[in-house]
C-alpha cells in the first residue's frame, strides 16, 4: 500500500471478518478511515429493516462494534431502491427467460462500485476499499485487475466489470492475504467478527430457496411445460423454467434407464431439453456485455483461460472478440454445463482481462 497517509478512504463493512479486517488494517495504517454499510432490499422486513443479510439488524450491530473498536466513524446508507431495480428485478427476470444469473456480477456492476463508490465519494472519501481477494496494480500508466494470493479465496471472478474509471478509487487490502492470516489478524486485532461464519447465498433471499422467491416475485414463471428429450420426444412435464438450472439432475420426476441432466432450457416453448451426462459438454459459448479491464477489446484473437462460473476451474480457449460488446470463446477442450446467464471470465496468467455474461453456448461433443 502507498497511498499517502493524509487520504481518506471508505470501507465497505459487510459485518465479517473479511471487510472488518480491512477496515483494521488501513486504521493500523494510519489512514484516515470510514466505515459505510449499504442498506439493500429484501422481501422480508422486521421492524421496518429489511432483512437482507447483508445488511440485518445483526450485521449492522456487528459493524458497528467493529467502527467502535477502531475509533471509525460508521455510515448505514441507504440503497434499497437501486438494489431492487438493478440486482433484484434483474435476478428474477433473467431466471423467468431460463438464464441462471450470478446477482454479484449485477450487484458489484451498478451498486458497490457504481453506486456506493459515487456515494463515498461525497463523504469526502478518496478511495473505496473492500474486503474482495483481489489486487490490483498499476503497469506504465494502465491499471490492471489481479488475482488474489490466496486461489482458494480469489475473487477476482466477480470483479471483471472493473476499468479504468473505477480501479484508481479501489482499494483490496486483504489482496496480498490468505484467509487463514486474515482470521489471525482479525483475532489479533480482537475484531468481533474474528469467527463469524461467512454466508454464500443470495444475501435478498432470505431462506435461500430462491426458486420459490422467483416464483414469489415471478408468478409467470410457475407455468408448467413439457420436458423432452434430445430428439424431441415427450418424457414428462416440469413445474416452471425458473426452478431448473442446466446440469441439473435432481427433480425432474422421470423414469429413464439411464440418468438424464438439463442441457436446455427453452424459454420460447416453455421446454427442458434433457439428455446424457456427455450432451452437457460444449465447446463454445457467446457472450454478451462484454467489458475489458483495460477499457478496450484485443486486435484480434487471443488464447487466454476462462472460468464459466465462481467455483469452476480455468480451461485453455481462444477468445475471440465481436462487435456491439460481444465476444465468443472456443475451449481447447469441452466443458461441461455452460450456462446462460452466468459470468463467463477472461485470465492471462494471474491478469483478469474481462469479462461478460453467457448468452447461448455451443459446440456440441
Amino acid at each position: 500500500m502507498t497511498h499517502a497517509k493524509s487520504q481518506r478512504i471508505a470501507v465497505a463493512l459487510s459485518g465479517g471478518v473479511d471487510s472488518s479486517t480491512a477496515a483494521a488494517l488501513l486504521v493500523q495504517q494510519g489512514h484516515q478511515v470510514i466505515g459505510v454499510m449499504m442498506r439493500l432490499w429484501a422481501t422480508e422486513q422486521r421492524e421496518g429493516i429489511p432483512e437482507n443479510r447483508c445488511c440485518s439488524p445483526s450485521a449492522v450491530a456487528d459493524a458497528q462494534r467493529v467502527c467502535a473498536l477502531l475509533g471509525i466513524p460508521f455510515y448505514l446508507l441507504d440503497f434499497e431502491e437501486e438494489f431492487k431495480a438493478k440486482v433484484v428485478n434483474y435476478f428474477c427476470d433473467q431466471y423467468a427467460t431460463g438464464r441462471t444469473p450470478n446477482p454479484c456480477l449485477a450487484c458489484n456492476r451498478h451498486i458497490k462500485f457504481q453506486a456506493l463508490l459515487q456515494r463515498v465519494f461525497e463523504l469526502g472519501a478518496e478511495y473505496l476499499a473492500t474486503g474482495h481477494y483481489a489486487r490490483i496494480r498499476r503497469l506504465d500508466g494502465e491499471y490492471q485487475l489481479l488475482r488474489g494470493v490466496d486461489r482458494d479465496k480469489d475473487q477476482s471472478y466477480v470483479l471483471y466489470m472493473l476499468g479504468q474509471e473505477e480501479l484508481p478509487h479501489i482499494l483490496f487490502p486483504l489482496g496480498d492475504y490468505t484467509k487463514q492470516q486474515v482470521r489471525a489478524m482479525a483475532a489479533q486485532y480482537n475484531l468481533p467478527t474474528a469467527d463469524k461464519v461467512e454466508s454464500q447465498d443470495a444475501c435478498f433471499v432470505s431462506d435461500g430457496d430462491y426458486r420459490a422467491f422467483v416464483a414469489q416475485q415471478r408468478p409467470q414463471t410457475v407455468r408448467p411445460g413439457p420436458i423432452l428429450d434430445l430428439q424431441g420426444h415427450p418424457l414428462g412435464e416440469h413445474r416452471g423454467i425458473a426452478f431448473y438450472t442446466i446440469g441439473q439432475r435432481q427433480g425432474l420426476g422421470i423414469a429413464a434407464a439411464h440418468p438424464l441432466y438439463v442441457v436446455e432450457i427453452d424459454s420460447a416453448r416453455n421446454a427442458l431439453i434433457v439428455g446424457p451426462k456427455s450432451a452437457l459438454y460444449r465447446r463454445e459459448l457467446l457472450a454478451e456485455q462484454v467489458h475489458f479491464v483495460a477499457g478496450k477489446p484485443p486486435r484480434e484473437p487471443v488464447p487466454i483461460t476462462a472460468k464459466i462460473r465462481y467455483k469452476a476451474e480455468e480451461a485453455p480457449a481462444l477468445l475471440i472478440p465481436m462487435p456491439d460488446q460481444r465476444a465468443r470463446v472456443v475451449f481447447d477442450q469441452p466443458q461441461p454445463a455452460i450456462t446462460p446467464g452466468q459470468g463467463v471470465v477472461f485470465y492471462r496468467g494471474e491478469i483478469v482481462l474481462g469479462g461478460g455474461i453467457i448468452a447461448s453456448v455451443g459446440g456440441t461433443c
